[in-house]
């Protein structure tokens, strides 16, 4: 089964007080989104979409330098999370399989953490989502669980 990669790219980063797109700010040397697209080769994907917005032709040269493969698309306008990934769709029409849907400005997720979740969803889950328990909850979006079912996302 194909595993489809999508990078959310798009938002500002207005809490950055920053012209630099966020997913172009440096840790350890690179823009961020270049860690986030590296550790997802773990996972052997097939296609890979990166939605753009704010700075956006900075960000397609970035990701485009780094794999002119890539398919980039534009969310012109930013209406959240769930829009950003439907303007992904059209990249991958045609394609089967399953698709991991990763922030750009993640660079410090790991790929035992991506493998572990492609072992879920091959062991029958219809959906894996990762969350983790943050000190001041109310500054993230956040799911609500009941052992391991997921009830809403609010």
């Amino acid at each position: 089964m194909s595993i489809h990669l999508i990078v959310l790219a798009a938002g500002s980063g207005s809490r950055m007080e920053s012209d630099l797109p966020k997913v172009l700010h440096e840790i350890a040397g690179a823009p961020m989104i270049t860690h986030a697209l590296g550790v997802a080769d773990s996972l052997e994907t097939g296609e890979r979409v990166v939605v753009v917005g704010h700075g956006g032709d900075k960000v397609r040269e970035t990701v485009v330098n780094l794999d002119e493969d890539i398919r980039v698309v534009e969310q012109t306008e930013q209406l959240g999370t769930a829009h950003a990934v439907t303007m992904a769709a059209p990249a991958l029409e045609g394609e089967t399989g399953d698709a991991v849907v990763l922030y750009g400005d993640t660079p410090f997720i790991r790929p035992e953490t991506l493998n572990a979740m492609s072992e879920a969803r091959k062991s029958g889950a219809d959906i894996v989502i990762l969350g983790f328990q943050a000190a001041d909850p109310g500054r993230y979006g956040r799911l609500v669980t009941e052992g391991s079912a997921l009830l809403k996302i609010v």
